[in-house]
């Protein structure tokens, strides 16, 4: 005897959701919740606020009772004296250059390896896998002296190319993508993409990268911030008149006294750009972030 399995029938319009699809929908954030996002934007925005604070006034208001909470009329003065005293312009361009090639970099390569680890089948996959996810565990400081040494065999020791290019594609971004492709591109996709004649290349360009733009704006994000302030690498291979913002800093913050007002002032240009590449890419990035959060 055969069992013939029919479709359930739509639900009609006036119907009445699941009990726990009512419960969802009852659910309505409280004014606790609220005041504790607030509490929560406030303390994540105050140490940006009082780093401009502090680059508005001058050095004796930095240590004044009751501290100073509005902002004062030296800012221009100060960032004058940034410029000034450290080659900042220099160190500004230098941590984009590399903050920017390492971050078109890894959304490139990150999503062409997980591509490849999510949707084609080739010999050794899971084992390739598995190596490029245990990199992670393994500390940066114990590569730094090899790693070093071949930078100076290449000639780049002091040079940019040797920030550059150890962090030209990352085990996170590799394992992040290819999670993000197993979710959000099913193979009926690229079945159809095959059938039309496309090849893998092709596919990838056309049908993987437009899919996966969400979680490269995420990954994107990550990257260029983590690239702009890293200080350890900067400050082991590159020398003092080829600094980045980072190494910049650390130079303004050298020395018998520290003036914190100019310290505070390079800070707060240093996060500027940042900002910037929130504010440009903010929509889909929260995109990005929020899709991931639905499909999980």
């Amino acid at each position: 005897m055969t069992t013939v399995l029919t479709p359930a029938a739509p639900a009609p319009p006036g119907s009445r959701p699941p009990g726990r699809a009512r419960r969802l929908a009852r659910r309505v954030a409280s004014p606790w919740t609220y005041a504790a996002l607030v509490a929560i934007l406030a303390g994540s925005a105050f140490p940006v606020y009082w780093s401009f604070v502090v680059a508005s006034q001058t050095t004796e208001a930095v240590g004044s009772v009751p501290p100073v909470l509005v902002p004062g009329g030296h800012l221009f003065e100060n960032i004058a004296r940034v410029f000034d005293q450290t080659d900042f312009a220099l160190a500004l361009g230098n941590s984009l250059i590399v903050a920017g090639t390492i971050t078109v970099s890894v959304v490139l390569f990150s999503t062409l390896a997980g591509f490849a680890f999510a949707k084609m089948r080739f010999r050794g996959r899971t084992a390739l896998l598995l190596v490029v996810v245990a990199t992670q565990a393994i500390p940066t400081e114990l590569g730094v002296v090899p790693l070093y040494m071949m930078m100076a065999d290449f000639g780049w020791a002091g040079q940019l190319q040797a920030v550059i290019v150890p962090g030209l594609v990352t085990a996170f971004g590799v394992f992040f993508m290819r999670q993000y492709f197993e979710r959000a591109l099913p193979l009926e996709l690229l079945e159809a993409g095959r059938m039309d004649g496309c090849g893998s290349l092709r596919l990838f360009w056309h049908v993987a990268l437009p899919a996966a733009r969400p979680a490269a704006a995420v990954l994107g994000l990550f990257t260029f911030m983590q690239a702009w302030n890293d200080f350890f690498w900067p400050l082991v291979v590159l020398v003092p008149e080829n600094p980045t913002v980072q190494t910049a800093l650390s130079t303004l913050a050298s020395g018998y006294t520290t003036d914190y007002t100019l310290v505070l002032t390079a800070a707060t240009i240093g996060t500027v750009p940042v900002l910037i590449v929130f504010l440009l890419f903010g929509r889909q990035i929260v995109g990005g972030i929020m899709q991931g959060a639905l499909k999980g």
